[in-house]
C-alpha cells in the first residue's frame, strides 16, 4: 500500500529532522507518510485546544467558537438520541474519533498533504479503538457475565441453539472492525487515487470536481464513524429486562432507537 503513496515534502523534512536522533540510537527508521499526517493532526488539535482554552467566552463567543460548539452539539445530539442521558458520557472518545476522521479525510484535499485515512493501518486503528471501547463499556455497565450472556442469544432460546448463536454473534462483532476499517479506507483511498490520476491527465483543473465531491464524502464518512460506534455502544450498554420492558441503563426507554439502530447497522 505504501508503494502507491506519492512522496511528500513535509514527510521528507520530518524524516531528515529526526534521522540523526534515530542514528544516535542505532536505528534506521523511516517514518511513513500516514504517521506524519497523524502526528500533524494530533499537534494541531493540541495547539488549537491550548489556544481556545484561554479564549473561550460565554458572553461573547467568537464565530469559530460558535462553529465548534455547533459541531459538538451535533455529536451530542446523536449520542443522546441513541443512549439517552448517558450520551454525553461518551462524547470524549466518540467525538475525538469523529474529529480525527473528519480532519484526516480533508487533509488529502490540501496540496502537499495526504489523507491518513486513505491508509488501512489508520482506519484499522480507529476501528479497533471503537470496538474495544464499546465492549469495555458493555462490561462496565452490565458486568462480565451478564454482558457475555447476550452472545448466546435472547432469553428463551433453545439450549441447542446456543453454540450456533454464540458463533454468529462472535462473527458479527468481529466483522464490525472489518466493516469500519474497509468502509472508511475504501472511500478515501479511492477518492485520493482518482484525484491523483485526474491531476496527471489535466493538472489543476480536472481534479477540482472530484475534490468538491470529497468535501461531501469526507464529512459523510466522519458522520458514519460517529454513528456506527454509537449504535454499537447502544447495543452494549442496554440492559434487557425479561419481564417485557426494555430500558436503557439510565432507566429511559430506548426500544425505538434500538430498532432504528439495527436497521442502520445492517
Amino acid at each position: 500500500m505504501e508503494k502507491l503513496e506519492h512522496p511528500l515534502l513535509i514527510v521528507d523534512w520530518v524524516n531528515a529532522l529526526v534521522a540523526p536522533l534515530f542514528r544516535a540510537l542505532g536505528w534506521h527508521v523511516v517514518i511513513p507518510n500516514y504517521l506524519v499526517m497523524c502526528g500533524i493532526i494530533v499537534v494541531a488539535f493540541l495547539i488549537l485546544g491550548l489556544l481556545l482554552r484561554s479564549r473561550l467566552s460565554v458572553e461573547n463567543p467568537s464565530r469559530f467558537q460558535i462553529v465548534l460548539e455547533d459541531m459538538v452539539l451535533a455529536v451530542v445530539g446523536i449520542l443522546e438520541q441513541f443512549l439517552g442521558s448517558r450520551g454525553r458520557e461518551f462524547l470524549p472518545i466518540i467525538g475525538t474519533l469523529g474529529a480525527f476522521v473528519l480532519v484526516g479525510n480533508y487533509m488529502g484535499l490540501i496540496p502537499g498533504f495526504m489523507a491518513p485515512t486513505s491508509n488501512i493501518n489508520v482506519t484499522a486503528a480507529c476501528a479497533v479503538v471503537a470496538w474495544v471501547y464499546y465492549h469495555l463499556n458493555g462490561i462496565r455497565t452490565q458486568g462480565v457475565v451478564s454482558y457475555f450472556k447476550h452472545f448466546m442469544g435472547p432469553s428463551g432460546v433453545p439450549i441447542v441453539m446456543v453454540p450456533i448463536m454464540l458463533v454468529v454473534e462472535l462473527i458479527s462483532h468481529c466483522s464490525r472492525v472489518l466493516s469500519l476499517t474497509l468502509r472508511l479506507f475504501g472511500n478515501i483511498f479511492g477518492e485520493e487515487l482518482v484525484i491523483l490520476i485526474l491531476g496527471l491527465i489535466v493538472p489543476f483543473f480536472a481534479p477540482l470536481p472530484m475534490m468538491a465531491l470529497g468535501l461531501v464524502t469526507g464529512a459523510l464518512q466522519a458522520f458514519i464513524f460517529v454513528l456506527l460506534p454509537t449504535i454499537y455502544l447502544q447495543g452494549a450498554i442496554m440492559v434487557d429486562h425479561h419481564d417485557g420492558d426494555h430500558a436503557a441503563a439510565d432507566g429511559h426507554d430506548a426500544h425505538a432507537p434500538h430498532g432504528h439502530a439495527a436497521a442502520v447497522a445492517a
